[in-house]
């Protein structure tokens, strides 16, 4: 497990972990709430009985359809192409129906080691705009960029990275910027600019629905910090087999950990899974995640070593099909933010 660096102030029995208390987010833009219904029927900034029901689905099915499909080829709107599914949804909620967003890799797909295929070259030649999350995430884009002339913009400009620590990797940021709520309203933010420039004549209707999807993004954070906050100091570790979280964590007031930094061919060694359980029984951890597109067996092991409960599967580098748990990112950071409150105060 990698640790990270200590923070001002940070507990002296945790000097290798970076302590961030939630009144960071004050720090951040403030959106207000979501106006209609009482905010105490909400979770996780949907209604129960919508989270229940299966309205959403539905609509997620007419709104989302299916994440990496090309546009029609009667369809004459500008082409905005993704390079991951998360990306896709998030910029189909600013753009509209006035513009066609795509995705590079399927639902499902592992981002960071991708491969790109002649035939997403293509499709990324004929594009209007490519965005990518940057932050080094994407280590095949720059290549694949290079070899078409098309205008891109990088999303996660603008937000604060946070380091990896340990590893091979340590001293780059980690990539995963999107799994805060906070963070998301800056990549909301490039979109709304960058669709303007593509699409002036709807530029008033980009920004209104930026807002729009930025209040969701808040209220999914308020409530995230509302939950946890009973939480005392020594209950607040996330643990998970990658170290993704990293901004959920700070924005949310948690001690982070993990078995492994960034997803890699090999993963999980002996040391690390060690280093876990270290952590995890010195710390009293009550529940440890893993991620959807990796195998949970180490972490597996380390609950079995320790008594900690698995709290679930996480989704963090792609979204589901529309039947699915996760068809969009709201569904993604809702659903994690619901198993990390229930694993860690259940």
């Amino acid at each position: 497990m990698t640790a990270l660096t200590a923070a001002p102030g940070a507990a002296s029995r945790q000097p290798r972990l970076r302590v961030v208390p939630s009144a960071y987010r004050a720090s951040a833009p403030i959106r207000k709430r979501l106006v209609f219904g009482s905010p105490k029927s909400y979770f996780f900034g949907m209604p129960k009985n919508l989270v229940r029901g299966g309205a959403v689905l539905a609509a997620v099915a007419l709104l989302s359809g299916c994440a990496g499909g090309a546009a029609p080829q009667d369809d004459d709107r500008p082409v905005v192409l993704t390079t991951f599914t998360v990306l896709a949804d998030i910029a189909r909620n600013v753009a509209g129906e006035h513009l066609s967003v795509e995705s590079i890799t399927k639902v499902g797909a592992e981002i960071h080691g991708y491969e790109p295929t002649p035939g997403d070259i293509r499709r990324a030649a004929d594009a209007d705009l490519i965005l990518d999350n940057g932050l080094n995430l994407e280590a095949w884009f720059a290549q694949f960029v290079d070899s078409v002339d098309v205008p891109h913009v990088v999303v996660s400009e603008g937000v604060e990275p946070i380091d990896i620590a340990g590893d091979a990797y340590a001293g780059k940021p980690n990539p995963h910027a999107w799994m805060s709520p906070v963070n998301v309203q800056v990549y909301v933010d490039n979109m709304v600019e960058a669709f303007s420039e593509l699409d002036p004549e709807h530029a008033d209707d980009f920004a209104a629905n930026g807002e729009a999807y930025a209040q969701q993004l808040q209220a999914v954070q308020d409530e995230l910090v509302d939950a946890l906050a009973p939480l005392p100091e020594n209950e607040r570790a996330l643990v998970t087999c990658e170290g993704a979280f990293s901004y959920l964590a700070r924005d949310a007031g948690l001690t982070e950990a993990y078995i492994w930094p960034v997803n890699a061919e090999q993963q999980a060694t002996p040391q690390q899974i060690a280093a876990a359980i270290e952590f995890v029984e010195e710390n009293g951890v009550r529940a440890v995640f893993c991620e959807s597109t990796v195998s949970d067996k180490p972490m597996q092991q380390v609950v079995e070593a320790t008594g900690a409960a698995f709290g679930g599967t996480l989704y963090v580098d792609s979204l589901s099909e529309p039947e699915g748990p996760v068809p969009t990112y709201l569904h993604l950071i809702r659903h994690d933010a619901s198993l990390i409150v229930e694993g860690l105060t259940g």
